[in-house]
């Protein structure tokens, strides 16, 4: 046996079933695998990114269209990742996908992004965007201290299992829903209009072809990040070939719906002047809706989001080294779990990552470099798609990708540009990520000659 085929055992062998020895686990539905992947998409870059678009877009017709044009993205991209996880009903994301679409080797490469800072460095950003508009609401409370405390507050009730996560889960979403909801329809009611039309005019088609339309949908896309949330969690999905599709496209079309209607709202009450060059138009738009006491009514409602988008992330985030640990020995650490089903090592090693980061303050400059690998890691599994289409056309395919090739190519497309323009504008950055990249591969060179010498120990 190969060192590959050593590491690439798990992926291929391994079921998604639902149990932990002779113990039944819960399945979550897809009414909670819809809600982690809106939970995961709206954080805090809806409410902050409409005053740096407005400055070079004077249309509102072409603004809304950004969030269009993100969420029409975002649509392909779950379309091709609901194939694959149709076909590979397992936990893990992009590891799980890239180890069967190319090499494990690209999958590990993947999951290391994923498992080390990929999902802790956004969690210590909202962490510590929460205590900053919580702080909004009551003067004058510890930033810091709030920030670590809804990490670990939201980390002890995922350690109690499954269903108590799905139910914080469930709930914080669905009350950021509502209360988002309830924003917009003020907003409609109540708010005064301001002289602005959202009705297309020739000038359109240039902006949308301007050079700050293609850079503010880097920005767009980033707040559209997260879609692929229910991927992560494949195996503790009831019927995942049916419903992870589903969750994935319900996701999508939701997180849409309401970022286009946010920015209208946004544009329909409140003088562009005033939202140009600003990040905080949600308490802009809250202030001319509500009164002073706008800013923290919004300030409460993003405080609210960031907890469902904590909770979501410290969710996925560990099913990743769990499922690397399933799959390599030397990562075995990461693959124990509770007796309900919770990966308690993995859970506590992102934890440690987080609150590291929050201490350090260096959660921005990792989330920044690392944004090229994400990106770079989409790409590939969307890549995936069309690989597995010529190689294994054979492959059963529960659900197949609406509108193939289209919407992959489409995908990869625009995120292709997007690699380009990381390149160009953020070369530092986007090289270190590279490097990331490539620690993961020598990582997993490391893995699976001990994987070997394991398994010729055993033989």
């Amino acid at each position: 046996m190969s060192d590959a085929s050593v590491c690439a055992q798990g992926p291929a062998a391994s079921s998604s079933g639902g149990k932990f020895g002779s113990v039944d686990l819960p399945k979550i539905s897809v009414v909670t695998a819809t809600a982690l992947a809106v939970a995961d998409m709206i954080g805090t870059g809806v409410f902050t990114s409409l005053g740096f678009q407005v400055r070079d877009i004077p249309s509102a017709f072409s603004l809304l269209m950004l969030w269009v044009v993100g969420g029409l993205v975002a649509l392909c991209g779950a379309l091709s990742y609901a194939e694959l996880a149709a076909a590979f009903p397992r936990s893990g994301g992009e590891y799980n996908f890239l180890s069967r679409a190319f090499r494990p080797a690209i999958g590990f490469m993947a999951g290391w992004i994923s498992a080390t800072v990929g999902f802790a460095a956004p969690v210590a950003l909202a962490a510590m965007a929460f205590g900053q508009y919580f702080a909004g609401v009551v003067p004058g409370a510890p930033v810091l201290l709030l920030g670590i405390a809804v990490v670990w507050l939201v980390s002890l009730v995922h350690l109690m299992g499954i269903k108590t996560g799905s139910k914080l889960q469930n709930v914080s979403t669905f009350v950021k829903f509502g209360l988002i909801v309830v924003f917009i329809a003020a907003g409609f009611i109540w708010g005064e209009p301001q002289p602005i039309s959202f009705a297309p005019s020739a000038a359109d088609l240039s902006y949308m072809a301007s050079a700050p339309f293609a850079l503010s949908l880097v920005f767009v896309l980033y707040s559209y990040s997260g879609w692929n949330a229910a991927t992560y969690i494949a195996s503790e999905i009831k019927e995942p070939e049916k419903t992870l599709p589903r969750a994935l496209l319900f996701g999508v079309l939701i997180v849409t719906v309401l970022y286009v209607a946010l920015n209208a709202v946004f544009l329909y009450t409140t003088p562009v002047a005033e939202l140009a060059g600003q990040i905080d138009v949600g308490l802009i738009a809250g202030r001319h809706i509500f009164g002073e006491t706008g800013g923290q009514i919004v300030a409460a409602l993003i405080c609210l989001g960031l907890v469902s988008a904590v909770s979501a992330m410290m969710w996925i985030g560990p099913r990743v080294a769990q499922v690397m640990g399933e799959d390599n020995p030397m990562l075995s650490f990461f693959a124990k779990t509770s007796n309900k089903g919770v990966p308690v090592n993995a859970l506590v090693f992102q934890l440690v990552v987080v609150t590291a980061l929050l201490f350090t303050q260096g959660f921005e400059t990792v989330l920044e470099f690392i944004q090229f690998a994400l990106t770079l890691c989409s790409f590939l599994t969307v890549l995936g798609v069309i690989v597995l289409r010529i190689r294994r056309p054979d492959l059963p395919r529960p659900y197949r990708a609406w509108a193939y090739p289209l919407t992959p190519v489409l995908f990869l497309a625009v995120t292709g540009s997007v690699l380009v323009h990381l390149l160009i504008e953020r070369p530092g950055q986007s090289l270190a990520s590279l490097g990331l990249m490539i620690a993961g591969l020598f990582i997993y060179a490391i893995s699976a000659k001990f994987s070997a010498a394991l398994s010729k120990g055993i033989a």
